[in-house]
């Protein structure tokens, strides 16, 4: 019975992923269930399509500031949170950084085009606006990521130990936390990174015209030619997949890393 409904459920998830793959080099796609003839012109199209390889520098550069932004924010951020000695704290952190998972992306997008097609802050449309919004989508995940993996490292029990040999908070900091969480923060980051290629709602919302992402301009492929379209879908997948395979070659180092760590020395 479980053996059945994992196959008809992985048979639910791949077969529109392998129709997108047979349509991106289908010649015509009309009202039938596979397309006929084969071509790799659309692939072609989408390498020549300025919107296009505008979108996808823009997304590519969204990605890094956001990563980058995160990994800056959220490894101290994370730390406190672990460390907090009161319980009322972190979970009033906790709860505070979970509001972006929340709230719908629609809404905070709302929001910021309240806030932000202002006159005294009119930063609609510009790209540092698409990197703060995707920031505040994707930080929590990452924070998420970093304190379960803390408290499996029993970073306490580390840090203890470097103490009594004298070190002081920013030596232990630099010395025995970072290290620890490199393989959490990598992981975590691509999770993010991951999360912000494939980010639609709030993007298509206060994104400006110059500044659209990959996902935004991916919507008007769909109102011309269906193999144009499943070209351009097939490598927003292929970006996704590809940090999915990084992350889950990140996770599981952490979880090597994790369980040595609980070994006796």
């Amino acid at each position: 019975m479980t053996l059945g409904i994992t196959v008809a459920y992985l048979v639910y998830l791949v077969t529109p992923l392998v129709l997108l793959l047979i349509g991106s080099f289908g010649h015509v796609w009309s009202n039938t269930l596979l397309p006929a003839g084969m071509t790799t012109q659309w692939y072609v199209q989408l390498a020549l399509d300025g919107s296009f390889r505008r979108a996808f520098v823009v997304s590519l550069e969204v990605v890094a500031a956001t990563c980058a932004i995160c990994a800056a924010i959220g490894l101290p951020l994370a730390y406190a949170v672990h460390r907090s000695a009161a319980r009322g704290v972190q979970a009033a952190i906790r709860i505070v950084s979970l509001l972006p998972v929340a709230v719908p992306p629609l809404v905070l997008g709302f929001g910021f085009i309240l806030v932000f097609s202002s006159d005294a802050l009119p930063w609609l449309g510009s790209i540092w606006l698409l990197i703060a919004g995707h920031t505040v989508l994707v930080l929590p995940y990452l924070l998420h990521t970093l304190t379960s993996d803390m408290r499996l490292l029993r970073l306490e029990v580390q840090e203890l130990a470097a103490e009594s040999l004298g070190a002081g908070f920013w030596q232990r900091f630099i010395d025995v936390v970072v290290p620890a969480m490199r393989h959490s923060l990598l992981s975590g980051l691509i999770m993010a990174g991951a999360l912000s290629i494939g980010e639609f709602q709030l993007s298509n919302l206060i994104a400006g015209f110059l500044s659209r992402p990959y996902p935004v301009v991916l919507l008007q492929a769909f109102y011309g030619a269906t193999g144009f379209a499943c070209a351009a879908t097939v490598m927003l997948l292929a970006l996704a997949l590809v940090a999915a395979a990084a992350g889950a070659i990140t996770a599981g180092a952490t979880g090597r890393g994790t369980r040595t760590a609980g070994l006796p020395g």
